[in-house]
């Protein structure tokens, strides 16, 4: 009750004189610099830098790696809430931290324990190929069998399209899975 009067009183104090509100827009453009005014914009400031710096990263795509998932040249936010309460499964796009502000979207092929083989183009988890829907360009990759070590995800980009060389993927570790885009 009582956040509510503080509320109110702090509405009021940025109120217009104006009871017909002619001058709305004029309000609106150039506000009263009020002591309310300038309370409200650092609570809005604070908000929006705790919201896009902490839980909502803005991330500009700009690659072709995850084509046609995602476009070549884009934006999304990563929603760093995704993986609080659980782990990345196979299948799930992530945003993994490469260095710096500078982050990969790429998708978890394969989870700790799991052994990874790419033969004649065809990617294989534990021996058995994986159904790829989402991958739409053939490739020629060719790469030994290896395992997932413990704390570990592996990650690829769904783009085959470019030699083997090119591509930034492999085994990651899971403090650098930051989240996953949010649409």
């Amino acid at each position: 009750m009582r956040l509510f009067k503080w509320w109110e009183k702090l509405r009021l104090a940025h109120r217009s004189d104006d009871a017909t509100a002619q001058g709305g827009v004029r309000e609106f453009f150039l506000p009263r610099l009020t002591r309310g005014f300038f309370i409200r914009a650092a609570a809005v400031a604070a908000v929006a830098a705790a919201v896009f710096g902490f839980l909502l990263i803005p991330c500009v795509i700009d690659g072709a790696s995850m084509t046609p998932t995602y476009p070549e040249h884009g934006f999304n936010f990563c929603w760093r809430g995704r993986y609080w309460f659980s782990e990345p499964k196979r299948g799930d796009v992530v945003v993994v931290r490469h260095h710096g502000r500078v982050y990969y979207l790429k998708r978890v092929v394969a989870v700790a324990g799991d052994t990874v083989e790419f033969r004649r183009g065809k990617l294989f988890v534990n021996g058995e190929e994986l159904d790829e829907p989402y991958v739409r360009h053939i490739c020629l990759w060719e790469l030994p069998e290896c395992t997932v070590e413990p704390g570990h995800f592996y990650v690829v980009g769904d783009n085959r399209s470019q030699p083997i060389g090119v591509h930034q993927f492999g085994s990651v570790s899971a403090k650098r899975i930051i989240g996953a885009p949010l649409f």
